[in-house]
């Protein structure tokens, strides 16, 4: 009946479909519950072993924006995610620049995920030109999402179970190689506390590479228009995605932590966690872990292109990029297929311009433009603005916005440079559509339901 109405003449809107757990399920695929293995060896070697507390205290902060992101879905329940909540609660210009500042973030994504695949697949087939794997990982991830909705939702639980058997055979080899070894009270307690080496400034040093653990959680939010009861669920799978998370990370580099404790004497920093996979298991386990790791990074590549299509898709329909092509939903299987589309050619083409290092820093830069701004938006709305001033109102944003914006500026210039250039790029564009911002930048759509 609603597809019969919907072809009689109302607009097609994209279809509530997905149940908390299909959330929880694509928020833990979309950061990768192996997420803390790639950063492991840098973060060591920045906090001096002391990667767990690192972990733990960029989870805090995680939650304090998580909350802030669920509660923003509960007042706005649509696709257009932080670009949303800030422009309708602080200022439709304000929301414009961070949503403008979300699709850097959201489209460098499946580029990093096209690179990375690629060159993990080279290590596989060495022969195979770089090429090939970069147009077939960006196929891959623009054919999985072109298939609907609620079959992205079964794709990610798939993976997501995957992964937790590897995840659950590294624990194993690992128990049982430190069964063998003779550990003290304070062999088990360093990994959270070493007097020899722990320095605060070093710590949150080291917390500000390992908060990219929970990187993507907020893509949740995108999802907003395809769930069932959004007013609850974007809250608690947020909230949830973030917590299960940051207590599986802890796990990891901690039993990584006890196997290795020499937190400076990896044969290679950046694949440092599969070495440890390697102590604890032998050849088999890492090579398990590497291909694993590969997995992980299809799985976010495909969930985070699935999030950016969701964002352009609000941002089109809105009217701040042409509505035509990026508000537009393939009747179907009810997807922004154009979105698709454009960011799969994206992804390929960014394989062959982008270095990894380059893009992974200015994902950062829109990452914390964005939730700094869900801070705020959440503390004007529920403290500012509200009637009930309760201090649940006011300290998660205000804690939130000031662990977002420590690391913001803790970015190196290069990556704010970039940043701020693609800002002006944005600015430009709407003076340019609102021929000198003479008329209303953004108009903001909610959905009938």
């Amino acid at each position: 009946m609603a597809e019969a109405e919907a072809t009689a003449g109302s607009p097609v809107r994209l279809r509530r479909a997905l149940s908390l757990w299909d959330l929880v399920f694509y928020g833990i695929v979309l950061i990768q519950p192996t997420a803390p293995m790639p950063l492991f060896g840098v973060v060591s070697v920045e906090a001096r072993g002391h990667v767990v507390t690192t972990v733990l205290i960029a989870m805090v902060g995680m939650l304090f924006t998580a909350i802030s992101y669920g509660r923003m879905a509960r007042a706005y329940p649509a696709a257009g995610s932080a670009y949303t909540y800030v422009g309708r609660e602080l200022h439709p210009g304000l929301g414009y620049l961070t949503g403008w500042s979300m699709a850097m973030d959201y489209m460098l994504n499946p580029i990093l995920c096209t690179i990375w695949c690629s060159k993990a697949a080279l290590n596989i087939f060495p022969d195979t030109p770089y090429a090939f794997w970069a147009v077939f990982f960006a196929t891959l991830f623009t054919g999985l999402n072109l298939r609907g909705i609620k079959a992205a939702a079964r794709t990610n639980e798939v993976v997501a179970a995957g992964l937790g058997v590897v995840i659950v055979l590294f624990f194993i080899a690992a128990i049982r190689y430190l069964s063998a070894s003779a550990l003290t009270v304070a062999d088990l307690t360093r990994p959270f506390y070493d007097p020899r080496t722990f320095d605060m400034d070093l710590v949150f040093t080291g917390t500000s590479i390992a908060v990219l653990t929970y990187i993507g959680f907020d893509g949740i939010s995108t999802l907003s228009e395809e769930v069932k009861d959004p007013r609850r669920n974007i809250l608690r799978a947020t909230v949830l995605t973030c917590l299960i998370t940051g207590v599986l990370a802890s796990l990891e580099v901690y039993a990584a932590q006890l196997v290795w404790p020499q937190y400076d004497q990896f044969p290679d920093v950046d694949t440092a966690f599969v070495y440890v996979a390697g102590r604890a298991g032998g050849v088999w386990l890492l090579q398990l872990v590497n291909f694993a790791l590969l997995v992980a990074t299809v799985g976010s590549g495909t969930g985070s292109q699935l999030a950016a299509a969701r964002l352009l898709y609000g941002m089109g329909r809105d009217d701040a990029i042409p509505k035509r092509f990026f508000g537009a939903v393939e009747p179907r299987r009810r997807i922004p297929r154009n979105n698709v589309l454009f960011l799969g050619a994206l992804a390929l083409a960014g394989a062959f311009v982008l270095s990894y290092q380059l893009a992974a820093e200015m994902l950062n830069f829109g990452a914390f433009v964005a939730f700094m701004g869900v801070n705020l938006a959440a503390f004007w709305r529920y403290w500012v603005r509200g009637k009930k001033k309760t201090l649940t109102h006011f300290l998660p944003p205000l804690l939130g916005f000031t662990i977002c914006c420590y690391i913001w500026l803790s970015l190196r210039w290069t990556a704010r440079l970039a940043g701020f250039c693609w800002l002006g790029f944005g600015i430009l564009w709407g003076a340019l559509r609102t021929r000198g911002f003479q008329r209303n930048l953004v108009h903001f759509d909610m959905p009938e339901d």
